[in-house]
């Protein structure tokens, strides 16, 4: 009897596994709440025998640790891991018994010098998954720049042997295995992953660019590296905590979850100059929200927004949220590193209004409103594009300016401090966030057009281009 269960979480598009049989359990690559992963082994009646990962993970914080320590399991690394806690490091070819099930370790270097592939087979012998971490994703393949200043190599020299393993370990292997991945598409692990987070490997011969059988080294090198975005300031940080440990997730919930009325919270925000995060609806966070605060709304892909955003993990953080999503808020942060939530205001910014503090507001429009001033201003509005720029070549409003939101920073010398400006995304989410970082840096002459692109370009008084070529720009 062999259980095989995908535990996915959407919002990191992160996938962990949990494996039984006869009575033991395996879990790879858990995430930092471990309960779940010890609740479902105490529904089968198994115990936790083994947790492997497949790699340093730089975009999350993973469970390894905690779970190791309420459960007893040794952690299993493959070969060239280095960590600073105790564990099983594994030699290339190495096996694991689980029940009536084998494990075998494929060291597959390249996204990491660590990266390893876990081939189970089952009881017969047959090989039937292979468990791939970022070295094999659907439709695509792990990013070979994350562990340049580790392995002491260039991105080029990572992707060559990304490569070689590719064809040694997992190319060779049947075409019915099933690929169980790390991620899926929204990761900023890779660049084109598929929506679906299962598939065998005969597929991926088909359709991944990079299992391609006559493609050569230096094309992979090329394909692989091409178009590679900088990695969000927080996944080293990541790394680090995942080699060398981190606190009890059940420290960091107690500390996160103390409640603070608004003279309690505000003089914890003046004493530790921590950020004011806001992770209501953006509409809400538009209507009201405490002056210089940040939103990031939890509706959304909060956790990696914060990472992308707030380049500290150690940043101390307050936070304005729905007192029935404290507890998610604060596991949502510590999921990629933010340990330091120091508590959550309580009554929220109806008790922060009544106590007389102060407010602040963002002017949000619907469409007919923007199309309304659009016509009037006989479209000369200053407008700013915060989506991706493959997002802005894609299709966008003539005249607009593309200040995508990952790399807002950069561009704070375009907006105009004395003239109006509007700004939009494709739904909303993060032209709200670039507006809450805007006015926390003085730009108070915004306007946010809710809803964003995708009803601005139902609109046909509001002129959308076509596809713009890069090299025309």
């Amino acid at each position: 009897m062999m259980k095989i269960e995908q535990i996915y979480t959407g919002c990191l598009a992160q996938g962990a596994y949990y494996i039984e049989s006869n009575g033991e359990a395996a879990i790879i690559d858990p995430l930092r709440e471990v309960q779940p992963y010890i609740d479902r082994a105490e529904k089968d009646g198994a115990k936790i025998k083994y947790i492997f990962e497949t790699h340093f993970h730089a975009d999350f914080v993973s469970g390894h640790l905690t779970l190791a320590e309420k459960t007893g399991a040794p952690i299993v690394y493959g070969p060239k891991a280095n960590p600073t806690f105790e564990t099983i490091i594994a030699e290339d070819g190495q096996e694991f018994k689980l029940g009536d099930l084998t494990f075998v370790v494929l060291h597959t270097p390249g996204h990491t010098m660590e990266s390893t592939t876990f081939l189970l087979k089952d009881a017969q012998g047959k090989d039937h998954a292979i468990f791939t971490g970022d070295t094999l994703f659907l439709g695509d393949v792990g990013r070979p720049d994350l562990a340049q200043k580790a392995a002491d190599m260039t991105q080029e020299q990572l992707a060559g042997l990304l490569y070689e393993s590719l064809r040694s370990k997992i190319m060779p292997l049947a075409d019915d295995v099933i690929v169980y991945p790390a991620h899926g598409a929204g990761s900023a692990c890779g660049k084109n992953m598929m929506t679906e987070t299962v598939d065998t490997l005969g597929n991926q011969k088909n359709m991944n660019y990079a299992l391609r059988s006559d493609m050569t080294k230096e094309e992979f090198i090329k394909e692989v590296t091409d178009g590679l975005l900088p990695p969000p300031a927080y996944f080293p940080l990541n790394v680090k905590m995942n080699k060398e440990g981190y606190d009890s997730i059940d420290n960091v919930l107690d500390l996160g979850m103390r409640a603070l009325d608004p003279v309690a919270f505000e003089l914890e925000a003046e004493a530790t100059e921590a950020l004011v995060l806001d992770v209501r609806d953006q509409l809400e966070f538009a209507q009201a929200h405490i002056p210089r605060s940040i939103n990031i709304g939890l509706d959304g892909s909060f956790a990696p927004w914060v990472g992308a955003l707030v380049a500290d993990v150690s940043t101390p953080i307050l936070l304005v949220v729905d007192e029935d999503r404290v507890e998610e808020a604060v596991t949502r942060l510590a999921r990629v590193g933010f340990d330091k939530t120091l508590g959550y205001l309580k009554g929220g910014i109806s008790k922060w209004q009544k106590a007389g503090k102060e407010i602040d507001r963002v002017e949000s429009v619907d469409i007919d409103e923007f199309t309304k001033r659009f016509k009037e201003a006989n479209a000369r509005l200053k407008i700013f594009d915060v989506r991706k720029k493959s997002e802005y070549l894609s299709e966008h409003i003539i005249g607009a300016e593309n200040t995508p939101l990952d790399f807002l920073n950069d561009h704070l010398a375009e907006f105009p401090q004395d003239e109006t400006f509007y700004l939009h995304c494709e739904g909303g989410y993060r032209s709200m966030i670039a507006a809450s970082i805007l006015k926390s840096r003085g730009y108070h002459n915004i306007v946010d057009v809710d809803g964003g692109f995708k009803h601005i370009k139902e609109c046909s008084a509001v002129p959308v281009s076509d596809y713009v070529c890069p090299s025309t720009l």
